[in-house]
């Protein structure tokens, strides 16, 4: 599959940039979202909410997390950026649909909501598309 994918698409520079851009927002909502839900249990089913969107200590932690990797990736470039956009895209559009299924039950460990779950959704369509076209050629 990896074959078909395009190599030094004319449009990769602006990919990258959205990728960046991604990156910074789920880091920001990470961080506020850390900062709102201080005190608050590991999985709590709160009202703490950053960036207009519901959170809990877990949902910031992997917020922190995703984002760094979402930025270093794209920072470094040399098709890092591909493979960690293409999987982090994957796993946000994943965890959306598993959220989306497990909303309006206890086992909603992320304090998710519908707003959250589109979110979800927007951030890993820009991701899971920044990857399949930021691949570039290897020079000899």
């Amino acid at each position: 599959m990896a074959s078909h994918m395009p190599v030094n698409h004319s449009l990769r520079p602006l990919y990258r940039g959205l990728a960046l851009l991604t990156g910074l927002f789920v880091l920001a909502f990470g961080v506020l979202g850390y900062l709102e839900s201080q005190g608050d249990p590991l999985f709590a089913a709160g009202d703490a909410r950053a960036l207009g969107l519901r959170t809990n200590p877990a949902f910031a932690y992997a917020s922190l997390a995703a984002g760094v990797l979402v930025l270093l990736a794209t920072l470094v470039g040399h098709n890092l950026d591909r493979l960690v956009n293409t999987w982090i895209g994957a796993a946000f559009l994943i965890v959306g649909t598993a959220m989306l299924a497990l909303m309006g039950t206890e086992h909603n460990v992320l304090n998710f909501t519908l707003a959250t779950c589109i979110a979800s959704y927007a951030i890993g369509s820009i991701l899971l598309t920044a990857g399949m076209y930021a691949r570039v050629a290897k020079r000899r």
